[in-house]
């Protein structure tokens, strides 16, 4: 019997975004029959709260604490710790792994292969712009492979980063879709929200991007056209505050409840009737994949890869990023059209099921680690 590779994932670090939380279901359905995963993070984000799931599924964990590129000894430590667990392949995500773990899988002479979730923003002060540079030359000479998660990532980073194109595939994010098929439960009575309410829902990281912001702002009117609706809004970070104080500002803290970060988005989704995403730039969001497996319209905003996800008029409304008064007219309008809303649901749950099953996705990454270690 042919012996299973050892695969490294390498992860700046194991907090609640969406590379983060994505190991998760790819780790589960992983062909153990020719791999054993082992997962390292460099640092630790809020407690690193996704290291427990991975634990779970009998997978490994280890936090390898290394600050920065420039920390003495950063390199040497990974180099041992490589040596130690005998790997056989590296997989890298997010822009510090990228950088350090590619570097270290090639010194070791081992293939590395890299997952890209992002656009790279250039645009940022000059030391930020050094790293990202940095990172892509590293991919660019050392990476077997690179992933990325939408094919306008795919296309941005070939034009930008001059990547080879025969070297950058693209693999959408994929997900379980058996766990988003369930009752609502009793999460509307937890939270204090009418059963009958319409109730809009945002699932996201709270960082200004993420444009939030804008919906608070485009409330006023959805609740002057559906005056009992409620807007949840599920996540944590450093933008909460400037959030809470928005929806005071626009007098709709009354109908918007802050969760913070939860475990239970898919009894979240099933109990909500719209998803909203009025991101300013996203990648592959994974959870406009969750929601179209919970069956639920979209109100999302037409910018990098979400066009790839979400069918305008056929599982949900596009609009343009930062106009809180078109972000109102979608979601009214589907508030208000019952009929077309559940006909989106029903051809996003179809569409889900058809693009991004965990199972069709992870036996694509599995064929990847192999084309790379060949």
């Amino acid at each position: 019997m042919t012996p299973t590779k050892n695969i490294l994932w390498l992860i700046d670090g194991l907090g609640m975004g969406g590379a983060e939380r994505l190991m998760v279901p790819y780790l589960r359905h992983l062909d153990t029959r020719q791999f054993t995963p082992r997962v390292c993070a460099l640092q630790e984000r809020d407690g690193n709260p996704v290291a427990e799931q991975i634990r779970q599924l009998g997978v490994p964990v280890d936090l390898l604490p290394i600050p920065h590129l420039r920390s003495p000894g950063g390199l040497p430590r990974l180099l041992r710790y490589l040596h130690r667990h005998q790997i056989d392949l590296v997989h890298t995500q997010l822009e510090f792994a990228n950088t350090l773990g590619t570097l270290a899988a090639r010194a070791q002479r081992i293939p590395a292969v890299c997952t890209l979730h992002t656009f790279d923003n250039l645009a940022e002060d000059s030391r930020a712009a050094r790293r990202i540079r940095l990172m892509w030359w590293a991919l660019r000479h050392f990476s077997r492979r690179i992933i990325a998660v939408s094919e306008k990532i795919r296309q941005y980073h070939v034009q930008t980063a001059r990547f080879d194109p025969a070297k950058v595939v693209t693999l959408y994010n994929g997900i379980d879709l058996s766990r988003f098929r369930q009752p609502p439960g009793t999460i509307r009575a937890e939270l204090g929200i009418p059963p009958d309410a319409p109730l809009l829902l945002t699932v996201a990281v709270l960082r200004q991007p993420k444009g939030i912001q804008y919906m608070l702002e485009a409330l006023p009117a959805v609740l002057t056209a559906a005056p009992q609706a409620r807007y949840l809004v599920v996540g944590d970070g450093d933008y909460a505050q400037p959030l809470r104080q928005a929806a005071r500002q626009h007098n709709v803290a009354d109908r918007v409840i802050f969760t913070g970060a939860r475990h239970d988005v898919p009894q979240l989704l099933a109990a909500s009737d719209l998803f909203v995403l009025p991101t300013l730039l996203d990648a592959l969001p994974t959870v406009l994949i969750e929601a179209m497996a919970a069956g639920k319209p979209i109100v999302a905003s037409r910018v990098g890869g979400i066009p790839e996800i979400v069918s305008d008029g056929r599982n949900g409304l596009l609009i343009p990023p930062a106009q809180p008064d078109k972000l109102a007219r979608a979601c009214i309008q589907l508030l208000q059209d019952r009929e077309l809303s559940q006909a989106m649901g029903r051809t996003g749950r179809e569409m889900a099921g058809q693009m991004f099953d965990i199972r069709r996705q992870a036996q694509r990454l599995g064929e990847i680690y192999l084309e790379s270690l060949a």
